[in-house]
């Protein structure tokens, strides 16, 4: 479901962009429609009010908690399933964070990342992206959300800019609290600066080398780095954020002296955050993140070079629950019983 079908159909039911608002306000900020007194349930018009019961239970279905599991301090991975069954994966962080998922999948195949090995299942409506936030907040305060989950949010740019812009209307999130996540597309720069919500921009480097990139994130962009990082210098001068560039450290892979030099080099004077992101194990997957004493040493080079850097925990480390893993599990889990009712189902045959 998409947010302008929910609201094409309450214009339907006779609502007005009052009735609209409020409706929309009560679900991302409580996960219902206000009940203070009988007054807030009669301002809506007669048919949308006898629509209610069921525009609400069909929003609560949109995102179900399948399992929760806590890692660290103030973070916990969330499996969540949608109302097709396809599930997807959400990330409680410290201080009121959350990462959300914008697709079942993803096609960017990031090859140190689990949820893009099976390619792209399917897009998330922005109803079902915001449907997350719901979720997340009736377990606790969310006053942060990252578009940093499962999938690639330039590959469903118009469902996550109609989340962000709910989220940053009437969900009460400052802008610079949505934070849109990318491996680099031109239509993220050209989209983001025309928006009414303008999120802080992360933008998913790894390496300064652009023939390791290409290895590393096969199906992005074949967009300069030097390119992509001027185009977000433009963008965060234009908001005044600074972009959050993120860096997933891989022991022998990204994390030399050479690549550090060219990385001072190419943030240098930049309104930037480095983010160090030490891997996360994936099963099946043979890279390791290097020691923490050099994880250390790469962020205290940056900061000698005048770069604002710091290392990032990559929430789960101890649950092995890197993006995507515990929907692998679960998928995992569910053919393995559908197998066996199939053999039960023929044996009694």
């Amino acid at each position: 479901m998409r947010i302008s079908q929910l609201r094409q159909r309450l214009q339907e039911l006779g609502a007005k962009p009052c009735h609209e608002d409020r409706l929309l306000r009560g679900w991302s900020q409580i996960g219902s429609y206000d009940r203070k007194g009988s007054a807030a349930v009669d301002f809506f018009p007669l048919a949308m009010r006898n629509a209610l019961p069921g525009i609400e239970a069909e929003l609560k279905g949109l995102a179900k908690l399948r399992s929760e599991h806590p890692a660290d301090a103030g973070v916990a991975r969330l499996l969540v399933e949608l109302v097709d069954g396809q599930m997807v994966e959400s990330v409680l962080l410290p201080r009121g964070g959350l990462c959300v998922s914008t697709q079942v999948g993803c096609a960017v195949g990031c090859v140190f990342c689990m949820s893009g090995l099976d390619g792209l299942q399917r897009q998330l409506g922005s109803a079902e992206i915001v449907a997350q936030v719901v979720l997340a907040r009736r377990r606790r305060e969310v006053s942060k959300v990252v578009f940093m989950g499962m999938g690639e949010p330039a590959h469903n740019l118009d469902n996550v800019l109609e989340a962000i812009q709910l989220l940053g209307t009437q969900g009460n999130i400052g802008h610079k609290s949505l934070v849109f996540s990318t491996v680099g597309d031109e239509r993220v720069f050209e989209r983001l600066s025309q928006e009414q919500v303008k999120p802080a921009l992360a933008l998913s480097l790894h390496t300064t080398d652009a023939a390791l990139r290409t290895k590393l994130l096969p199906n992005a962009p074949l967009i300069p780095i030097e390119t992509l990082v001027e185009r977000a210098e433009v963008y965060a001068r234009a908001t005044s954020y600074p972009v959050q560039y993120q860096w997933t450290l891989l022991e022998g892979i990204n994390d030399s002296d050479a690549e550090l030099a060219r990385l001072a080099q190419l943030l240098a004077g930049k309104y930037a955050v480095m983010n160090f992101i030490p891997f996360n194990d994936v099963d099946g997957l043979a890279y390791r993140r290097p020691s923490a004493g050099r994880a250390q040493q790469m962020v205290d080079y940056l900061k000698q070079h005048g770069i604002l850097a710091k290392l990032r925990d990559s929430a789960g480390q101890e649950i092995e629950g890197a993006c995507g893993q515990l929907r692998a599990r679960a998928e995992k889990t569910r053919t393995k019983k559908t197998a066996t009712v199939s053999i039960t189902q023929l044996g009694k045959r």
